[in-house]
C-alpha cells in the first residue's frame, strides 16, 4: 500500500520571543503570521541541519504510529531578525539560520513529566520505548524525560538527539542493525512490558511505503555538499533495514528492563 506524502504546513517568524536557554541548541519561543506560538530549533545551532532532520523523522514517525507530538511545522525565519537581535550569541545563530527551520507547536500550560508524580500504563510505556530504541533517541532519560504534560496528556518533545549515528561519519547507515544499549537509561524502561506486542503492531503500520513518505519531507535547503534524494534514501534504507531487524533493539530493551528490575 503507498502512502501520500505527508503535509507539512510553513510558517513565517515574525516575532523572535526568547530562548529557551534550557535546550542545548538554544531554541526559541517564536510568533508565526498565523498568530501561533512555536519552539524553534534553529538549521544554524550546534549539530546543524542534522538535528533538524532527526526532529523531523523521529516526530513523523511517533505521529504515524499515534503517539502524541507538537504539531511540526517549516519556518522560515527572515534575514532581518539577525541585523535587530543586541545578543551576540543569539544574534550569531539567527544570522546562521536564515531561511527554512523546523518549529513544534508551543503548549502552553504545559508541565514537565514527572516519573515520579506521572503515571504511564504499559502499553504506552513500551510504545515509546520501541520508538526510541528504533530512531536510537539518547534523550529521554529520567534527567531528561523530553516528555510534556498537557490537559491530562502524555506528549513527546525534542527529537533532534535521535538517529544519533548520522553524526559519526560516512558510515553511518552500516549501523542500521546495532542495538541500542542507551535504551537502559529510557525513563520508561521498567513499565516497558509490552514490547513484542508493541512491535508487532509497530512494523504493520511502518511500512517502506509509509517511512518514505515520511522521509521525503527532509527539504533540499537542509541538505549540504550531497544529492537531496539520494540522503534522503540513504535514510530510508537506514530505518527499512532496521525495522526489518527489530528483533535486535526489541530484546536488547527486554534484557536491559530485565536487569534493572
Amino acid at each position: 500500500m503507498s502512502y501520500p506524502q505527508p503535509e507539512l504546513r510553513t510558517v513565517a517568524v515574525t516575532r523572535y520571543g526568547k530562548p529557551l536557554r534550557e535546550g542545548g541548541s538554544l531554541p526559541a519561543l517564536v510568533e508565526a503570521d498565523d498568530n501561533f506560538l512555536y519552539v524553534l530549533k534553529f538549521r544554524g545551532a550546534g549539530q546543524g541541519a542534522k538535528a533538524l532532520i532527526a526532529e523531523l523523522i523521529a516526530g513523523e514517525i511517533a505521529r504515524a504510529v499515534g503517539l502524541r507530538v507538537p504539531e511540526i511545522v517549516f519556518a522560515n525565519l527572515d534575514v532581518a531578525f539577525g541585523r535587530t537581535e543586541p545578543d551576540e550569541e543569539i544574534q550569531d545563530l539567527l544570522r546562521a539560520s536564515e531561511g527554512l527551520n523546523l518549529a513544534l507547536h508551543y503548549l502552553s500550560g504545559s508541565i514537565t513529566f514527572d516519573p515520579v508524580i506521572n503515571d504511564v500504563d504499559a502499553r504506552l510505556a513500551s510504545e515509546i520505548v520501541w520508538l526510541d530504541a528504533f530512531v536510537m533517541n539518547v534523550d529521554r532519560t529520567a534527567r531528561n524525560t523530553n516528555m510534556l504534560m498537557w490537559h491530562k496528556e502524555l506528549w513527546l518533545i525534542d527529537h533532534g538527539a535521535a538517529l544519533y549515528v548520522h553524526h559519526t561519519g560516512p558510515d553511518w547507515p552500516q549501523l542500521s542493525l546495532r542495538p541500542f544499549t542507551q535504551i537502559k537509561d529510557h525513563v520508561l524502561l521498567p513499565q516497558a512490558t509490552e514490547l513484542d506486542a508493541v512491535d508487532t503492531a509497530f512494523r504493520t503500520i511502518l511500512t517502506p511505503d509509509r517511512i518514505r513518505a515520511i522521509v521525503s519531507l527532509i527539504p533540499d535547503e537542509w541538505v549540504m555538499n550531497e544529492s537531496a534524494e539520494e540522503l534522503r534514501q540513504v535514510y530510508a534504507h537506514f530505518l527499512e533495514s532496521r525495522i526489518a531487524a527489530s528483533e535486535v533493539f526489541v530484546n536488547a530493551a527486554k534484557e536491559a528492563r530485565n536487569a534493572r528490575v
